[in-house]
């Protein structure tokens, strides 16, 4: 199933909220993307003033690109803690960002790396501060893809705002 339009405004509204931090705080936001393809950052890039504050981002659907551009270690798997956080820490030297989000995993319908489909890892970088969540989401591969791109921004999202204002306790 494609992704809902409540989905979508969602995820929308949430680039906005990453948008109106990255104005007021100085934040240069890039992402790595896998699984997703793209879809996190066509939604940061449709974000208002988004050609002020989002670098950009590599989509890395092919693992070679993992390992020759962002600097995943080779032969290491892609769908681990590790990876994505050497996907965030490749494309921000890459772009240039201080607050970048990875993702890596497994959107199904068979398995990858020995990882069901659902399998999904998140990175987040900002401003030296690196945060990760693994997930198992239910559905299939669209219904994955979408639960994917809205955790990621949300994720991206709190750790600017942790970060923007340290009394949160981020």
């Amino acid at each position: 199933m494609p992704h809902s339009d409540a989905a979508e405004a969602a995820a929308a509204a949430t680039a906005a909220e990453i948008s109106t931090l990255a104005g007021e705080h100085g934040f240069t936001v890039a992402v790595a993307e896998s699984l997703t393809g793209g879809k996190i950052a066509s939604q940061l890039s449709a974000a208002p003033d988004s050609s002020e504050w989002f670098a950009g981002g590599v989509v890395s659907y092919e693992t070679r690109i993992k390992y020759e551009v962002l600097g995943v270690p080779e032969g290491q798997p892609v769908i681990t803690e590790s990876a994505v956080k050497a996907m965030a820490e490749g494309v921000a030297e890459l772009m240039t960002a201080d607050a970048v989000i990875a993702a890596s995993g497994c959107g199904g319908p068979g398995e990858q790396e020995g990882n069901p489909p659902g399998t999904t890892w998140l990175a987040v970088l900002v401003r030296g501060e690196m945060r990760t969540q693994l997930h198992h989401f239910p559905g299939d591969p669209p219904e994955i893809l979408a639960q994917t791109e809205d955790r990621a921004l949300a994720l991206l999202h709190t750790g600017m705002q942790a970060t923007a204002d340290p009394s949160t306790g981020g």
